[in-house]
């Protein structure tokens, strides 16, 4: 299965702010969309970087409350790893695991085309294997 599976499932609205966004409306977007990472684009969809609560932790750990004042452009992770629709779940799980990060940005034409995070996958993963154990158990019966 692909990407594009997840995100015909789940929708391709993103959240995006732009780089001259501070850190503490950051923070309040998070809190408020119940949501673990936003992207930082350009005028034109284009991604400049990424940020995440891990980011907003680091921030606030090297430099205090005073961070919050700073601008995402500052603190943000500015090498992103993405991935296109036609990507396998499995290469964009290998891609999280080896990264260490919970986030993927798909694109398309190199602008945003939409956001899946680890939680995305695993929710996907699960029914998929739900799916294949009805089937079994199906096939048992039928059998």
């Amino acid at each position: 299965m692909t990407v594009a599976a997840i995100l015909n499932g789940k929708g391709r609205d993103v959240i995006a702010e732009k780089s001259g966004t501070l850190l503490s409306g950051i923070c309040k977007v998070l809190a408020e969309k119940g949501i673990g990472a936003i992207l930082v684009t350009d005028d034109e969809s284009r991604i400049e970087g990424i940020i995440s609560e891990r980011d907003v932790v680091k921030a606030i750990g090297r430099q205090g409350a005073g961070a919050l004042d700073l601008p995402v452009g500052d603190v943000m992770t500015r090498s992103v790893v993405t991935c296109v629709e036609n990507d396998s779940i499995n290469d964009v799980m290998t891609k999280m695991s080896q990264g260490r990060f919970r986030h993927v940005p798909v694109v398309k034409d190199g602008k945003v085309a939409g956001l899946i995070s680890i939680g995305d996958v695993v929710k996907y993963r699960i029914a998929q294997v739900e799916q294949e154990a009805e089937h079994m158990r199906s096939y048992i019966t039928t059998a």
